[in-house]
């Protein structure tokens, strides 16, 4: 669910012409939108729906919110790293060799999801899965980029967003049917049967492409920001379960402040770095990707606590809790293309911050809502109001991005904007996670102070699982019925520190783009 909306930039790289494109017939071009926007879906599908899952696989698998956070992070951490190697490598290797090696790690992945016994397997395989999305995702859109006329291009892109968004809207509802009717597993074994039609098409109607493949592959800056993010994640995310004093904590942290610094400064120094530093060098380049990763650390931040909220502590059924976005991905869905006319008259800078500013009243207003009431009066008014706003942000940030550098250099910018995307998303969860525990902490102190010590230390063992915890057996019915409503009141404030935090998070992008983004449009050379 916390990527249900697109990241900024794809159609972008896909209008990129790629290097060694050979445009294939007819005939195969109806066969190649089919693999591509279907192995695409497994990734959508993916991301959108998992989150639906994590009450139901924290109840089953007696985790925590730590490794509920890991479920997603370690996902994101190795998509987001890996994605910019991921395309040069088809470039290099084969887009169609790449893109299928990708598709079938995301299968066999997915497999490992669905049969894993405890959640520390879980964890792994959902990091091999991200390691495979990063080939399959970059491998469909050059795929797509290789195989169409540029006059053609247009309408195969208009194929795959609108399949894009049918998959981002249905996804999260069918998701919360299997899991209703079957098990958190269910939505792991889906991408099976899809991946194995997308190898056999592949094989028998897609034509293989490469780029020139000259340049060396960024192998060292690949792993540096790996293993850096990997630091940094690691040690806010066990912060709340180890503390900051801990010695894996502080090691994991100092190292990742050591390592994405000495990242920078190798991007610098190497022949073909991962990263051209010298875009940033454009003040709309650098703003756009300041404002990217603000704004979508915010939505992914944020996002992640709902459907636990809904599931764990509205009792929504996981059906309804996926369908509750349905609303924001609909309205980006049908609005995303209207702001490009603001653009034109106006310039990317005014949308970009009206935007952003009508984005953070939508998180402001998942504030108010309580215990209880109905959908249509609580959440709803908020998913609406952020839909407008991020469908008014998305494309002018898109084309912030490809005109504030040179055309021929549109796919790295458009790439390095998406991965930025990816990288908020992931710093966001492991940050907000602190934010909400901390919170919970205090308020569940507050609210339960005169706790008979045997309970109060059993229940101290659950405070992780924040509304996921497990009440001692031992209490009486209506003791136990004073505690679960003080948990659940206690992860109502945490939701809503999370939530004001976001809020600020889309106001800051705003400022960002009033600071930063030039208001005239124009392409450097």
């Amino acid at each position: 669910m916390t990527t249900a909306i697109r990241e900024p930039c794809v159609e972008a790289f896909i209008h990129s012409i790629a290097s060694g494109a050979s445009p294939c017939a007819q005939t195969a071009q109806r066969w190649v939108l089919a693999a591509t926007t279907l192995g695409s879906s497994m990734a959508f599908i993916d991301s959108t729906v998992v989150n639906v899952a994590l009450p139901a696989l924290q109840g089953e698998l007696s985790a925590d919110v730590a490794d509920v956070q890991w479920v997603i992070e370690a996902y994101s951490l190795l998509l987001s790293a890996m994605l910019l190697v991921g395309g040069s490598l088809g470039d290099r290797y084969g887009r169609r060799r790449v893109f299928v090696i990708g598709v079938a790690v995301f299968a066999a992945a997915s497999a490992w999801c669905g049969f894993a016994p405890g959640i520390r397997q879980l964890i792994v395989a959902r990091a091999v899965q991200g390691f495979g999305a990063a080939l399959l995702v970059p491998g469909s859109l050059a795929i797509i980029s290789s195989s169409f006329r540029e006059e053609d291009r247009g309408r195969a892109i208009g194929t795959w967003s609108g399949f894009s968004a049918i998959t981002a809207a249905i996804g999260p509802v069918i998701g919360g049917w299997a899991i209703e009717h079957f098990s958190w597993r269910a939505v792991f074994f889906i991408n099976i049967p899809i991946a194995v039609v997308v190898i056999v098409i592949c094989y028998w109607r897609v034509p293989e492409s490469s780029g020139n493949g000259k340049g060396g592959l960024d192998w060292s800056g690949a792993t540096l920001i790996t293993i850096g993010l990997g630091a940094l994640v690691y040690g806010l995310v066990e912060s709340s379960r180890l503390g900051f004093g801990h010695p894996a904590v502080a090691i994991s942290l100092i190292t990742g402040f050591f390592l994405l610094p000495l990242f920078i400064l190798l991007e610098t120094r190497v022949r073909n770095p991962m990263v051209p530093l010298d875009l940033f060098r454009s003040r709309t380049f650098t703003g756009a990707n300041l404002l990217t990763l603000l704004l979508y650390a915010a939505l992914s931040g944020t996002l992640f606590f709902l459907p636990l909220n809904l599931i764990q502590v509205q009792h929504f059924s996981p059906t309804a809790a996926g369908a509750a976005l349905l609303p924001l991905i609909l309205i980006i869905f049908v609005l995303s293309r209207w702001p490009g006319g603001l653009v034109g008259k106006y310039g990317a800078r005014l949308p970009l911050i009206i935007g952003p500013i009508i984005a953070a009243i939508g998180f402001a207003l998942f504030i108010p809502p309580k215990i209880g009431g109905s959908y249509w009066k609580t959440f709803f008014p908020a998913a609406i109001v952020l839909g407008i706003g991020m469908a008014i942000s998305v494309a002018p940030l898109t084309t912030a991005v490809m005109n504030s550098v040179a055309q021929t250099r549109v796919g790295i910018a458009s790439g390095i904007n998406n991965a930025v995307s990816r990288v908020g998303g992931l710093l966001a969860i492991a940050v907000l996670g602190i934010v909400m525990l901390q919170t919970f902490n205090h308020a569940l102190d507050q609210q339960l102070p005169n706790l008979p010590s045997p309970v109060r230390q059993s229940l101290d063992h659950q405070r992780s699982k924040l509304a996921g915890a497990d009440l001692p057996r031992e209490v009486s019915s209506g003791q136990r019925i004073h505690l679960h409503q003080a948990i659940d009141y206690s992860f109502v404030a945490g939701f809503r520190a999370v939530m004001f935090v976001g809020a600020l998070l889309a106001a800051g992008s705003a400022v960002v783009a009033f600071w930063l983004i030039d208001s005239k449009r124009k392409t450097k050379g």
